[in-house]
């Protein structure tokens, strides 16, 4: 089943949708203070956050950069501050997505389920990556090796991040181009293979017998691990 935290100061309101949600298998524990909000989800596990923004003793905006500093896990904001500015703090600030109040509880469950879709995918992405030199961690925007942070530009960050993705496969010059927003489409091919080779000198490779990133003549490259 899965655990939802609202963390809400309004109980009748939290209530019924706590109530809806259940009908659809899920369990829903319910916090009027932010603070023992806070405590919950530090004891217990949770796969997704609803979390309102006027709350008493502290802020909405400091309780989602709270939990955004200790979980990885959805965190819709629910609440009836409309202002633009609001909205943008929030998501600057690590919240998922902002539903304004009133809304439909329909709206509530499809946006449940739709960031409920995209963790599996990142845990399942995470899972395959286990045990192997170069890890991706999206969330964090960065790339280990051997548990290493690499010291990466927005372009070398990129590829090696498409190249990780598609493991094992052959990748063009010009895919790496289209696909990765850092390169510029009017890039050559000579300009990937310079990036490239920065990406290896980082990784301690010799080109001439690459641990990770291979040369296939004629077509680009592809990453093996």
């Amino acid at each position: 089943m899965i655990n939802i935290l609202m963390i809400e100061d309004d109980f009748e309101l939290a209530e019924i949708l706590s109530e809806y949600l259940e009908n659809y298998d899920f369990r829903v524990t319910i916090a009027e203070e932010p603070y023992i909000g806070l405590s919950t989800l530090n004891t217990s596990k949770f796969d997704l956050v609803i979390l309102d923004l006027t709350l008493p003793g502290i802020d909405g905006l400091e309780v989602c950069k709270e939990i955004r500093k200790r979980h990885n896990i959805p965190i819709i904001i629910s609440s009836a501050r409309h202002d633009i500015t609001d909205k943008v703090n929030a998501l600057d600030n690590g919240a998922d997505d902002y539903l304004p109040k009133p809304y439909d509880p329909q709206e509530l469950l499809a946006r449940i389920k739709s960031h409920l879709r995209r963790q599996n995918v990142t845990i399942a992405e995470e899972k395959k990556q286990k045990n192997k030199d170069l890890v991706l961690n999206e969330f964090e925007h960065i790339i280990t090796l051997k548990n290493e942070p690499l010291n990466l530009t927005a372009a070398e960050f990129d590829i090696l991040k498409y190249l990780i993705k598609k493991e094992g496969g052959a990748i063009t010059r010009e895919e790496l181009i289209y696909n990765c927003k850092s390169i510029n489409e009017d890039s050559s091919n000579k300009s990937i293979d310079v990036i490239i080779g920065r990406i290896r000198a980082k990784l301690g490779e010799n080109p001439k017998e690459p641990t990770y990133i291979h040369a296939i003549r004629g077509i680009g490259y592809k990453l093996i691990q």
